[in-house]
C-alpha cells in the first residue's frame, strides 16, 4: 500500500501576484525535492514545469498538493525534515486561516493513482466524520493495516 496525501490552502492572492511572489519562487525548488526525496511516488501535476499548480474547478484562490508515498515516514520527513519546512513555516504570510482541516491521507494500492476528485471526497469525509481508516491525518494516523484489514479493530482503538 502506498499513501496518498491531499492539502489545499486558500491563497491570499493569486499566485503571480507580488504579495506571493516568494511562495511563487519556492514552487519549482520545492516541488523539486519531493520528487527527489526517498519515499516519493507521484504527484498530480499542473504542467510540465515543476513551478505549475493544479488546475481545478474548486476555486480561483484555492492552491492544491496531491502526492503519493511509499510510508508515513517518507512524507514526514519531506514535509518535516526537508528544506519544505521553511515554507510551511511561512504558510499564514500567502495562504488565510481555516476553522475546518485541509489535508487528509489515506492508504490506495500501490501503483493507483488517484483523480483529484478522489482526494477532494477524501477531505470532505474528514470534515464531515472526523478522522477514520479512510481519511486521517498526521495526528489521527492509520496505518496501512488497520486502513485496509482491521478497520473495526481501528475504530475501537479511537
Amino acid at each position: 500500500m502506498h499513501l496518498a496525501q491531499l492539502n489545499i490552502a486558500h491563497m491570499r492572492a493569486p499566485v503571480d501576484s507580488p504579495e506571493l511572489a516568494p511562495f511563487a519562487a519556492g514552487l519549482d525548488p520545492v516541488n523539486r525535492l519531493a520528487e527527489a526525496t526517498p519515499g516519493f511516488v507521484w504527484r498530480l501535476k499542473g504542467g510540465d514545469a515543476p513551478g505549475d499548480t493544479v488546475k481545478h474547478d474548486y476555486g480561483d484562490h484555492l492552491l492544491i498538493n496531491f502526492s503519493v508515498w511509499e510510508s508515513r515516514e517518507a512524507l514526514w520527513d519531506y514535509v518535516y525534515r526537508s528544506g519544505h519546512l521553511e515554507f510551511l513555516q511561512r504558510r499564514r504570510e500567502w495562504f488565510l486561516r481555516t476553522a475546518e482541516p485541509s489535508s487528509v491521507m489515506w492508504w490506495i494500492p500501490e501503483g493507483h493513482e488517484p483523480p483529484l476528485a478522489e482526494g477532494m471526497e477524501r477531505l470532505e469525509r474528514l470534515r464531515r466524520e472526523g478522522p477514520t481508516p479512510e481519511a486521517f491525518t498526521f495526528k489521527d494516523f492509520y496505518d496501512s493495516s488497520e486502513a485496509v484489514w482491521r478497520p473495526a479493530a481501528a475504530e475501537a482503538r479511537k
